[in-house]
């Protein structure tokens, strides 16, 4: 790909798959969103819309693994951009980066602002005296992200043990929860109850709440392309991170699904749980009682954790790559890699902090956790649709050994149609009547992102940043390599 190597290949094809899985993390997402998805839709879309979104998903991450086959390098998304373009490369390149560096960001934070709340519902329910404030739980998104920092610090070795034990947690973890929800309960609701709609968002129109239902598993399914972002640390990463992609999805879709009807069945008293402050736990308690739903917590909060370790990961290996072609303010700090582990430890610590920065808004807004899970859906997707875009416009894509033939340009149409259609939805006002504290400011957020890498696009950037460097033949790079 052009770059001498910086980065261990120490991960096998298994720890690729785990890296994607453990992002997408269907415990993580479905708990942290479960609530959302009562109110806006009710059974009906946080069934039948897994579902669909699932299958869409499918489409979206078959056309990126075909990219990552072709340039599986650690700039992933915005590398591929700048070399599928046919003018104007180090434009595309460069807003695919920022994009995908605000999605990024967006999904580290919303992530540890998730394990924070359910951190804080376990605590009340073992202390009842304990008092769940806005402010303790950015308090404890800190605590949280300067943990998950300080895991990334140590060797890429230490990372992918870590995602492996992270893939079984989950596995056997909601194995758990679905045959408590299934055997436990006294009563389920009748098969009939997927059919249930539910619009508690204040707006009148059905159809408008439903669409919104959608972010719950649109939000779940986000961070795939940490399997991509971490392919120059890949074995046979041609290969290996185009499967760790779709394996993670699929597997994902099937047993999220599993997870979503034993969450719903096992549903009691509608409205009192939909209008808990947090719902599933609600759920929880009144299906399982308070000692069971205690021990579930714990599950959810460790497969949380686990979700925000990955996100960091990945988040770090993109600025690590986007810095090392000097697109990023003080791009010769966040490329450099510690001589001792050989990981980009600065790039660490600078994902940890914009993420920190995403969620300080939550110690006055209590919609701040949506307007977050915005910006990482919309940042990352359009992320996504940008090389997908632009592989449908080229007619002489050169795929790698991972393809798709000549179901590439069909399946990628696809993908860029759902990536606009649902970009454009989740930057809409999610709760009525809109206020300064149920305002989703996602839209703001990742317009202040896009206007500071337009106004230094052509203050400076145009003018040095051509896409992706290209240090010289694969023979000068060899002889350049550090490994």
């Amino acid at each position: 790909m052009g770059y001498p190597r910086k980065l261990t290949r120490r991960f096998r094809a298994f720890d690729n798959f785990a890296i994607s899985f453990t992002i997408i993390n269907i415990i993580s997402g479905i708990f942290s969103s479960f609530g959302f998805g009562m109110n806006a839709g009710g059974p009906r879309i946080l069934v039948f819309g897994w579902i669909g979104v699932s299958v869409m998903v499918l489409f979206v991450g078959a056309a990126m693994a075909e990219i990552a086959s072709a340039y599986p390098t650690s700039g992933a998304l915005y590398f591929s951009a700048g070399k599928l373009a046919k003018r104007h490369r180090g434009a595309w390149s460069w807003y695919t980066g920022w994009l995908n560096f605000a999605g990024q960001v967006g999904g580290t934070a919303a992530t540890g602002y998730a394990a924070a709340t359910f951190i804080q519902a376990f605590l009340a329910l073992q202390w009842p005296s304990y008092q769940v404030t806005e402010q303790r739980t950015v308090l404890i998104t800190g605590v949280i992200l300067l943990v998950q920092a300080l895991a990334n610090t140590y060797t890429v070795h230490l990372v992918a043990v870590v995602n492996r034990i992270s893939v079984w947690w989950l596995l056997i973890g909601m194995v758990v929860i679905v045959a408590v929800l299934t055997v436990k309960p006294e009563h389920h609701q009748p098969a009939s109850f997927v059919t249930h709609f539910a619009n508690n968002t204040g707006f009148s129109n059905a159809l408008y709440a439903a669409l919104l239902g959608l972010l719950v598993t649109s939000w779940t399914f986000t961070g795939f392309d940490g399997s991509f972002h971490m392919s120059e640390e890949t074995v046979r990463a041609t290969v290996n991170a185009p499967r760790g992609i779709m394996r993670a999805i699929a597997c994902s879709a099937v047993a999220g699904l599993i997870l979503m009807l034993a969450l719903v069945y096992a549903i009691r008293d509608y409205a009192k749980e939909a209008g808990a402050a947090a719902p599933p736990v609600q759920v929880l308690i009144d299906a399982l009682g308070t000692g069971t739903a205690k021990l579930l917590l714990l599950i959810v909060i460790g497969a949380m954790l686990f979700c925000g370790l990955a996100n960091m990961t990945s988040n770090t290996r993109q600025i690590f790559a986007f810095s090392r072609d000097g697109a990023m303010p003080g791009s010769r700090w966040w490329h450099s890699v510690s001589p001792r582990t050989r990981t980009p430890v600065k790039a660490v610590w600078l994902a940890a902090a914009c993420s920190l920065a995403l969620v300080v808004p939550g110690w006055w807004s209590h919609t701040v956790f949506t307007a977050v899970v915005s910006i990482n859906v919309v940042g990352l997707f359009l992320s996504y649709g940008v090389p997908i875009f632009l592989r449908l416009r080229l007619d002489d894509f050169r795929p790698g050994p991972w393809n798709l033939g000549r179901y590439g340009k069909p399946v990628a149409a696809i993908a860029v149609t759902w990536i606009a259609l649902s970009s454009v939805l989740f930057m809409l006002p999610q709760v009525s009547p809109i206020t300064p504290t149920s305002f989703n400011y996602a839209p703001i957020a990742l317009t202040i992102v896009l206007l500071v890498a337009t106004v230094w696009w052509f203050a400076s950037a145009r003018r040095r940043f051509r896409g992706p460097v290209s240090y010289g033949r694969p023979d000068e790079v060899a002889a350049m390599d550090l490994i």
